[in-house]
């Protein structure tokens, strides 16, 4: 038997055969196509989706600060006088209900009521009160609206936070980013449209992982997909060029992958082909791009003080709250911090006050920062967790090993900036801070509003797939809080 090697513009039988009616036909078509995926390809780049976007926007670009781990809405931003009243005693059944509670705690035999672990104050316009825990959060007050009525139906963190950044429980499904990216495109040629950074807290370690999934971009082109930046001298793994590969080298190189695979394009017609190029250009602009952003020379004693003193940290929840606001500035279109730490089912009069110091003074000085430099007009600010936490006790009421488990009822994110309403509240919860009273806000009426900030209308921004049109609110019902836009 003759053995043979088989080269890249080779196809096996199966690719043989699947083709339209034969592979001449295949390679024919592929040509054919070949200005179309061009072209497609140059629409969902870096100018986004044609007719989007729908209307003005009051925001040009989103700094999302992820709070993974589910950070207890009853200690930091939902006191009640209840919750003081009946500390020790059960929580009452009417409020309980039928609640699916998680293993933890589904079989306690009691449910004592636990006030906010320290106190705090009313703040800003709508006297908002906000925990002790966060004094420098307590000075913005004003520039916030604080979102009371959160709920999602996911009760553990995977699916939870899975859920909050795609619009779905199952794995798979584009993140915010991508979708952002996909749809708007970027006004930065040498930065990509969506940025990702992860952070340990000092509450919980390790927090709950963090996959990189989360900026995936699922069914959408892969060009959309975040890139992670990590913390110390490569950012990016494997963006700067070997030992003895020289920039003009690297140039000619991509110049001419860059012709093969367009020859690849023009035989299968695979868009994905046409990606890769767009992926090797993005990299050899970032080879100067990044440094450049990662630089903090420039910037003042002032404002790095500002940050507090974990800034000059690498890959602290501070230090990327700095570089958020630098790839705002340089007009990154989804900006996503994720710092973990926040699930705190035991020692939570630990966990709790460290995890406050590490994202209080940076939030605070990112809001300032933004604002100072003009730029929180036409960025959204977002602060948002997978979920809150119970008002009754995980554990033996009084224990130092006692804390709080995953309570998805409802739960507190706040927004900023980007044609949001500073100084209010919307939503009430109950006397327990455990079920909407007033105003509910699914997760799906976040993502709207987000989009909408962005002049993005969530029913006509689609993806056809599987024979679905399928978008980031899913296919259930969900709105835009108008009540809380400028």
């Amino acid at each position: 038997m003759n053995n043979f090697i088989k080269t890249n513009f080779e196809i096996s039988r199966r690719e043989f055969l699947s083709g339209p009616s034969s592979a001449v036909g295949a390679m024919a078509l592929g040509s054919l196509m070949l200005p179309q995926l061009q072209q497609t390809a140059s629409a969902a780049g870096s100018t986004g989706i044609p007719g989007l976007p729908h209307f003005a926007p009051t925001a040009k670009r989103v700094i999302c600060l992820f709070q993974s781990g589910g950070a207890s809405h009853v200690d930091l931003f939902d006191d009640k006088p209840m919750l003081h009243e009946h500390a020790g005693k059960d929580i009452p059944p009417s409020i309980k209900g039928d609640q699916r509670l998680t293993g933890m705690t589904s079989r306690q035999a009691a449910y004592p009521i636990v006030p906010p672990l320290k106190p705090g104050k009313r703040c800003g316009i709508s006297g908002t009160w906000i925990s002790d825990l966060l004094p420098h959060m307590q000075t913005v007050a004003d520039k916030l609206t604080m979102l009371k009525t959160v709920h999602t139906e996911a009760i553990n963190h995977d699916p939870a936070v899975t859920y909050m950044n795609t619009g779905n429980q199952q794995p798979g499904f584009p993140s915010m980013g991508a979708w952002l990216s996909y749809g708007l495109g970027s006004e930065n040629e040498n930065l990509p449209a969506f940025i990702a950074m992860t952070s340990q807290g000092s509450g919980k370690n390790p927090g709950q992982p963090i996959f990189s999934r989360l900026w995936g971009s699922g069914f959408l082109p892969s060009s959309h997909q975040g890139v992670g930046l990590r913390p110390g001298a490569n950012p990016v793994l494997y963006l700067a060029n070997p030992p003895g590969v020289s920039r003009s080298q690297r140039r000619e190189m991509l110049d001419d992958l860059a012709k093969l695979n367009q020859e690849r394009a023009g035989i299968l017609g695979d868009p994905e082909t046409l990606t890769r190029i767009q992926a090797y250009e993005m990299a050899f602009r970032m080879q100067m791009s990044v440094p450049e952003l990662t630089n903090l020379s420039e910037e003042t004693n002032q404002t790095l003080e500002s940050y507090g003193p974990d800034v000059h940290r690498p890959g602290s929840y501070a230090a990327n709250c700095l570089l958020a606001r630098r790839l705002a500035e340089r007009d990154v279109r989804f900006i996503q911090l994720y710092h973990r730490g926040w699930d705190q089912h035991v020692a939570l009069s630990l966990q709790l006050p460290n995890q406050c110091r590490d994202i209080d003074q940076p939030s605070a000085a990112l809001i300032k920062d933004l604002d100072n430099r003009g730029l929180l007009k036409d960025t959204l600010v977002i602060f948002m967790s997978e979920f809150g936490r119970t008002s009754f006790s995980q554990g033996k009421l009084g224990d130092p090993s006692s804390g709080r488990d995953h309570h998805g009822r409802c739960f507190t994110c706040w927004m900023a900036g980007g044609g949001i309403k500073g100084g209010i509240e919307y939503g009430k919860t109950d006397d327990f801070s455990y079920n909407v009273a007033e105003n509910p806000v699914h997760l799906r009426d976040l993502h709207a509003t987000m989009m909408h900030c962005l002049g993005i209308d969530h029913h006509r921004f689609t993806y056809r797939f599987r024979g679905l049109h399928a978008k980031l609110t899913g296919v259930e019902e969900a709105r835009v809080v108008k009540e809380i836009l400028v």
